[in-house]
């Protein structure tokens, strides 16, 4: 099988092993003729990196590198992009990295041109529509990790410095004008984040399958998207040279990210703020709290996932799909529950109203409610 196409859905997307040697090109075609380039500060040093910016040059761009990105970015690493971009006179963005720097990225994009503060394009109701639509900059996006399928999205996660709450951020406009999906970035990936990377691609899938709102594109590319991750994440993690099955993954996680227009659910609703509160990596924790979830939703979803397991090939239905829950995160290395990640219990009450505020509990099979979200969180532990 032929792992190299050319996608226009849901964007143009350059799929590909060395397509990373069209990003000039891309930037070209957006108009762009000096790009900032957007990643995080372990990227920024990195051959992958500079091979990018030589690509460019020798494209005849002048470019930037940004990369004061924190892991979980906040208004503050915000601020610093937006004030970047403006000095550098850029004129569009590469989002490049895994979803810190491609949250960031895009909203650098998006808020440099843009005279309203960011929390007033939060993902509520139409609150979009403030913005004005013609001062966002075009975007590249680059994912160098297969898992948060950010390069597909059209909003960036951001955290409030000041009240730990992470926030989602939406416009039309920041789903990336081009996407460079080249599988050969992300084989010097650690171990770790192989793994929690991989298992937040599963997360988005089995939540947007696990929903109960109607959208049936988006959930039969969610059953495929868990196919692709049970089927590669551990060939990627035990030889991180299998290019083949690097490119499954990187097509998994765009899946999930297109998957979840459908909704999220309570494993999104309580990672989000602990990864606000304790700056833990986003997709680990989605696989640590994955089994307590399961356990919670189980009533409303024993039939989905029995016929989930079918597909996925997993035998004994619901119960068959939640050892198999069990079984894939240990041979990946998850810790068993919060403590064990090293979080302690004391913070249990303000988790749960802070989950509750999250939108993606909108999403969850069984309505949360501040009584049995605080016991999910307790199991959780």
């Amino acid at each position: 099988m032929s792992f190299t196409a050319n996608w226009s859905y849901p964007t143009t997307i350059k799929f590909g092993a060395g397509r990373i040697a069209e990003l000039a090109d891309a930037c070209k075609s957006l108009g762009m003729t000096n790009p900032l380039l957007v990643t995080d500060k372990g990227l920024a040093s990195l051959p992958i990196t500079k091979n990018a910016l030589k690509i460019l040059s020798e494209g005849g761009l002048d470019s930037a590198l940004f990369s004061d990105v924190d892991p979980n970015p906040n208004e503050q690493n915000l601020a610093a992009g937006i004030a970047a971009f403006k000095q550098g006179g850029h004129d569009g963005v590469i989002a490049f990295g895994g979803g810190s720097g491609l949250d960031l990225g895009k909203l650098v994009a998006m808020m440099a041109g843009q005279t309203l503060p960011v929390w007033d394009f939060e993902d509520i109701g139409d609150w979009w529509t403030r913005a004005d639509a013609y001062a966002i900059a075009p975007i590249v996006a680059v994912p160098t990790t297969a898992g948060t399928g950010s390069e597909v999205g059209r909003a960036g996660v951001l955290t409030n410095s000041e009240t730990h709450v992470k926030k989602i951020i939406f416009h039309p406009k920041l789903l990336p004008g081009v996407v460079i999906c080249d599988p050969e970035l992300t084989v010097g990936m650690p171990k770790i984040i192989t793994a929690g990377t991989g298992l937040d691609a599963f997360a988005h899938c089995l939540e947007a399958y696990c929903s109960p709102h109607y959208h049936p594109m988006s959930h039969g590319i969610a059953l495929e998207g868990m196919r692709l991750v049970k089927d590669n994440l551990p060939r990627v993690y035990n030889d991180p040279e299998d290019l083949e099955a690097r490119a499954e993954m990187m097509s998994a996680a765009a899946m999930g990210a297109v998957a979840f227009q459908k909704g999220l659910g309570a494993i999104h609703a309580i990672s989000h703020p602990l990864g606000a509160v304790y700056n833990t990596h986003h997709g680990m924790t989605n696989a640590v709290v994955m089994p307590p979830v399961l356990r919670f939703n189980r009533e409303k979803i024993v039939d989905k996932l029995k016929l989930a397991a079918d597909y996925l090939g997993i035998s004994g239905g619901y119960d068959g799909f939640y050892n198999f829950v069990l079984e894939f995160r240990a041979e990946l290395g998850v810790p068993k529950n919060l403590s064990e990640m090293g979080i302690a219990p004391d913070r249990i009450d303000e988790l749960a109203v802070m989950a509750l505020d999250d939108p993606s509990t909108g999403g969850n099979p069984v309505e949360m409610t501040l009584e049995n979200t605080r016991a999910l969180l307790v199991d959780c532990f």
